[in-house]
């Protein structure tokens, strides 16, 4: 059994046996999002019906010319991609740099840059190229001493702090995302792990409960000794790392974080506290996926979509419109494509061919799961609004077009495990 096929079996990540006739799980990887698009479509064009302009059909057509990109990518080799990951690596960094001087503002942010009267969003072309980047370091070693970290740090620190600062909170939390996944694929102990992401609770603590601090940072020690074969030194580091943690958050908060992104992060937590300012997003779409019921009211029917009284539906809200217009059932079904195709992907990294193309497919799958997951949590309140798209759904061609990348490297790799088992 070759290397890569062997990340899920050694975690026991999921139970999922390996089968001769997988091919016939081919057609949903391409045929569930050409479905998400085509639903969204019809929502958008609902929820801009009243507008002057509809981008629902240039969502469809964007869909239509990602489908032809994924299908294209699905017959080229991944290995081929290797030659240009560092100069695509670079020339996204390039993009993100670029966006401070002759960026597109929209909302308080600037996030855009403009080639005459296109538009793009090199934050989400920052994801794909950060994804092969890391895939290409960790298929050569795995991680088993603190040393190893350091390329893999290195490749994702650039990307996210030009993206954090634009500020772009919700991209840069998939990075970190997509960065902890790709590291647990390559069996980084699960301690490490923990390490990391107990920063966010350090971070939480600083403000109203750093008293708790005099425990908890000695706690991460304590699990760093534990876990790390230099163990007195790996202590010491861990302990600084998690103080400046506790130092800088404070700042961040102050300084760093813009006024509405701190009003998204406090009034989720209570959104009647300002119902017509911060919190009118998360009230309203509450609002409209509740009165959806269990049916919905159906398609371009659907009150507050049609008057748009929730801001930035056809984006950053459009599961709000599913729950208004399709209902209960029609959420679920939608959910249900996005579970079927998160497994066939998980699937598909599980049987790839090398350890590049495992790591590349887990990459890209980490990001949709977390994207799909953080959206339909911010859309029914259970989470802070973030910014986070819902792929293949929310309008944004930047990252359609880079979503179906994806699914056309995940073919790629799916074909060629095929055709290894073949042989």
């Amino acid at each position: 059994m070759f290397k890569s096929a062997s990340f899920l079996n050694k975690r026991k990540f999921i139970i999922l046996q390996r089968n001769e006739d997988t091919h016939i799980f081919a057609a949903p990887i391409l045929v569930i999002p050409v479905i998400l698009v085509l639903i969204s479509s019809l929502l958008i064009f609902s929820i801009q019906k009243q507008s002057t302009y509809n981008d629902s059909f240039k969502h469809l057509v964007s869909g239509l010319i990602g489908y032809f990109v994924a299908i294209t990518i699905s017959y080229i080799p991944l290995e081929k991609f290797k030659k240009f990951i560092i100069p695509l690596y670079f020339l996204s960094l390039l993009s993100l740099v670029l966006i401070y001087f002759i960026g597109i503002t929209n909302y308080g942010a600037q996030r855009w840059l403009g080639l005459g009267s296109f538009t793009f969003q090199p934050s989400e072309i920052a994801k794909l190229t950060t994804v092969l980047s890391l895939a290409a370091v960790l298929e050569k070693k795995s991680i088993c001493h603190v040393r190893d970290l350091l390329n893999p740090l290195i490749i994702v620190l650039f990307p996210w702090l030009l993206i954090f600062l634009q500020p772009d909170l919700g991209t840069s939390l998939v990075l970190i995302f997509c960065f902890l996944f790709m590291l647990y694929w390559v069996q980084m102990p699960i301690e490490w792990i923990l390490i990391f992401t107990c920063c966010i609770f350090t971070a939480l603590f600083s403000f109203n409960y750093s008293y708790i601090l005099i425990f908890w940072i000695p706690l991460m020690g304590f699990l760093a000794f534990k876990s790390f074969h230099a163990k007195i030194i790996s202590s010491f580091l861990v302990v600084i790392f998690h103080g400046f943690i506790a130092q800088i958050t404070p700042f961040l908060w102050e300084f760093v974080l813009k006024g509405y992104q701190k009003d998204r992060l406090i009034l989720f937590l209570n959104p009647d506290r300002d119902p017509l300012g911060g919190g009118y997003h998360l009230l309203q779409s509450k609002i409209g996926i509740g009165s959806g019921g269990l049916f919905g009211t159906g398609l371009l029917q659907g009150k507050l979509t049609n008057l748009q009284f929730i801001p930035e539906q056809h984006t950053d809200f459009i599961f709000s419109a599913v729950g208004e217009e399709m209902g209960f059932v029609g959420s679920i079904f939608v959910v249900s494509l996005f579970l079927i195709l998160i497994i066939l992907l998980l699937r598909i990294a599980k049987n790839a061919r090398t350890d590049f193309e495992s790591l590349l497919v887990i990459g890209m799958t980490s990001i949709l799961l977390f994207q799909i997951i953080i959206n339909i949590y911010m859309t029914i309140g259970l989470g802070p609004v973030t910014g986070i798209p819902l792929p293949f759904m929310s309008y944004g061609r930047t990252s359609l077009l880079v979503n179906f990348i994806f699914i056309g490297m995940a073919l790629s790799t799916f074909k060629r495990s095929i055709s290894l088992r073949k042989k």
